[in-house]
């Protein structure tokens, strides 16, 4: 649909999926005077009905929203009139959250997906097409390390395509803490953030720390050999992953095959992690949910296959965690580069 005029200063916000992401964003509003409204699961409510919303970073921060500041549904209030919806829900759950956003939001309402994966956004204006959806992407991991306490464990900005109708934000968004950078070309983006995504199913399996896992010379092989497939795809498919790490795409696999100390060295900015933060990935498997690897290996086999190609180690990924409900267990580097076929 037509993009709408640009609204006047923003002051209600919409988070529809109150997980880790959609707790540590909108929370982050919050704490800043911003009126959110939290629509999730009875049981995350409950808990942040209880507790509130603690907040926290590798770089220090420390905020908390008391319960009495929240305004927690469990499902879109009807009549409620947001100047902005952040959609945070994982990727299964995207088609039955944009209807319920269209069955009870004004024509016109600007909703920013701020999920993994590439096609979210529009499957969200397929099912909505009164509402305007925008695709954006979060950069950083974010994990609950308790019931309520949500902490982000590695660096970097939001990122939206540009829009008249989210330019007042970038402000608000800014001061709280959670600054946005927009885009002409989103699907760039969402491609350079992808290929970094492919190390989401190898953190939950390894069951270890980001940190510690991406030390572990073994690992990167397998993340490099899913980066290789995707990036073999996107070139059959014309498309430029942007550049979201210290180096190149194209040189993101040669760099995470390097000896562990040379990869000290020239891999410090990707490194930038504390020893809190691991994948959402990791926690779907923990918790026994559904994981978003159709989101992101899946993307790799679907743009191969659009070209006539496979992607035939990105399929096995998806198999094992598919499969994991069945036999939960960790691997360990070896395990899962045999696993893949890499050994």
């Amino acid at each position: 649909m037509a993009e709408p005029e640009s609204e006047p200063v923003p002051v209600d916000v919409l988070v529809m999926g109150a997980g880790t992401i959609g707790c540590f964003i909108g929370g982050c509003l919050a704490a800043e005077g911003v009126r959110v409204v939290f629509v999730g699961r009875p049981r995350v409510l409950q808990t942040l009905a209880r507790r509130g919303i603690t907040l926290s970073d590798l770089d220090g921060m420390e905020r908390h929203v008391p319960p009495d500041a929240l305004h927690l549904e469990e499902r879109v209030p009807l009549g409620i009139r947001p100047s902005l919806v952040l959609l945070t829900v994982k990727s299964s759950a995207t088609a039955e959250a944009a209807a319920a956003l269209a069955e009870a939001l004004p024509a016109g309402t600007p909703v920013l997906s701020l999920q993994n994966g590439i096609s979210n956004a529009a499957v969200a204006s397929k099912i909505a097409p009164t509402l305007y959806v925008l695709p954006g992407m979060v950069p950083y991991n974010v994990a609950e390390i308790e019931p309520g306490s949500f902490h982000r464990g590695t660096v970097g900005r939001l990122a939206a395509r540009r829009s008249r109708a989210l330019r007042p934000w970038l402000a608000v968004f800014e001061r709280a803490g959670v600054p946005v950078d927009a885009y002409d070309d989103m699907l760039s983006v969402q491609w350079g953030k992808l290929l970094l995504n492919l190390n989401n199913p190898i953190n939950a399996l390894s069951g270890l720390p980001l940190r510690e896992q991406l030390l572990d010379r073994g690992y990167r092989r397998c993340l490099a050999a899913l980066m290789d497939e995707a990036l073999d795809a996107l070139a059959w498919a014309n498309i430029a992953p942007a550049q979201l790490a210290a180096v190149p795409a194209r040189r993101l696999p040669f760099m995470l095959r390097l000896p562990t100390p040379l990869f000290r060295l020239v891999a410090a900015r990707m490194l930038r992690i504390d020893d809190k933060a691991r994948s959402s990935m990791a926690d779907d498997l923990a918790l026994g949910r559904r994981t978003e690897i159709d989101a992101l290996c899946g993307e790799v086999v679907r743009l191969a296959k659009s070209n006539g190609a496979r992607a035939p180690i990105n399929e096995k990924m998806v198999a094992l965690l598919e499969a994991w409900p069945e036999r939960p267990e960790h691997l360990s580097a070896q395990r899962l580069q045999s696993a893949l076929g890499l050994t």
